[in-house]
């Protein structure tokens, strides 16, 4: 087991492989109030096919929302583009697994069609709960100011509350050590933009972070061959006063599955960072998975890596992959209209 906590980000993310079907996702996270003012979400995703020849990607589908929640991330307005009306019964929800499913009684189809705005919706819960990391990169005393205003009896309140929710804060952790809070250990690693500069179109276009920002991004490649092969990827990280950017989690993911069951064969996850060393025990935990067909991944992972079995931010990396078939559709689609063409001409 690491003694230390990782600190080694992958940076860009690779080019577009070809012949491969790729989404991408984010929330950007600002506070155009000041930290005393509502939160403001942007969440971006877009599905592009890549050729097998390469060059452009054919774009397949593309959402986006904009929501305001308020410091206890209660959703006090929330839009999308393309508009979905019924997005207005979420606001009055609260960021956590209730919104979840809040999100699937009020937009089932969203879910069951696996469409990019499900993403990131789904994700609302975890980067608005991670976000107010982001102004400890721009004021060093942030974590001392947070537990100079905290009671004794208040800091031992949140420790118990935190022991056992994940393997980072199984009992005997380190992330629960109370003087954590007087340490630097939660700095976080550098990292670069996730966007390749050989491949400008690889990404969708985040908003641009000036001042206090979070981010939430995610990558997910699909190509197809003798087996189904994913790529994915998940990062939480920060704007800072210097234009540079750092990470407070990343992984990636190697998965292949059957091609037509769509039941994982193999699995790997690769910690790149994380806040304590405990965190990536939870990957000896993935040989569960095995087995389980991908459109099922939300309910597998929630049942198998519950509580200190796993990574909360693991299992938000491994959920998203149940959007692999979605993406898998349209790389056999415009796969099956590249070879009309080639027999029509």
């Amino acid at each position: 087991m690491a003694t230390e906590p990782l600190r080694n980000s992958a940076g860009h993310a690779p080019p577009r492989p070809h012949g491969s079907a790729r989404r991408t996702s984010s929330i950007d996270t600002s506070w155009p109030e000041g930290r005393a003012g509502n939160m403001r979400l942007v969440g971006r995703a877009r599905d592009i096919v890549t050729p097998r020849s390469g060059g452009a990607p054919i774009s397949c589908a593309e959402d986006g929302f904009t929501a305001y929640l308020k410091s206890d991330r209660t959703i006090v307005a929330i839009d999308s583009d393309p508009a979905r009306p019924a997005l207005e019964r979420l606001v009055g929800q609260r960021g956590g697994n209730h919104l979840r499913y809040v999100l699937d009684e009020v937009m089932p189809e969203e879910r069951r069609n696996a469409t990019p705005l499900h993403l990131i919706l789904d994700d609302i819960s975890g980067a608005s709960l991670i976000a107010a990391w982001a102004w400890s990169q721009w004021n060093p005393g942030w974590l001392t100011e947070v537990r100079a205003a905290m009671t004794e009896s208040e800091l031992a309140k949140m420790m118990t509350d935190r022991e056992g929710i994940c393997t980072g804060f199984a009992p005997g952790s380190s992330a629960l050590d109370p003087n954590l809070m007087n340490r630097s250990s939660t700095g976080g690693a550098p990292t670069t933009d996730l966007r390749h500069p050989e491949d400008p179109e690889g990404w969708h276009a985040f908003t641009v972070q000036e001042n206090v920002g979070m981010r939430r991004a995610r990558r997910i490649d699909v190509t197809m061959g003798n087996v189904i092969e994913i790529d994915a990827a998940f990062q939480d990280s920060a704007s800072t006063p210097d234009g540079s950017r750092r990470a407070l989690h990343e992984y990636r993911l190697a998965v292949t599955a059957d091609p037509v069951s769509f039941r994982i064969l193999s699995i790997q996850a690769d910690p790149r960072v994380l806040p304590f060393a405990e965190c990536p025990s939870a990957t000896l935990n993935l040989r569960r998975l095995l087995g389980t067909p991908l459109s099922e991944m939300r309910e597998k992972v929630i049942a198998e890596l519950k509580g200190t079995a796993g990574c909360t931010h693991l299992n938000d990396a491994l959920r998203a992959l149940a959007e692999a078939p979605a993406l898998l559709g349209y790389l056999r689609h415009n796969e099956g209209g590249s070879a009309a063409a080639r027999r029509a001409g």
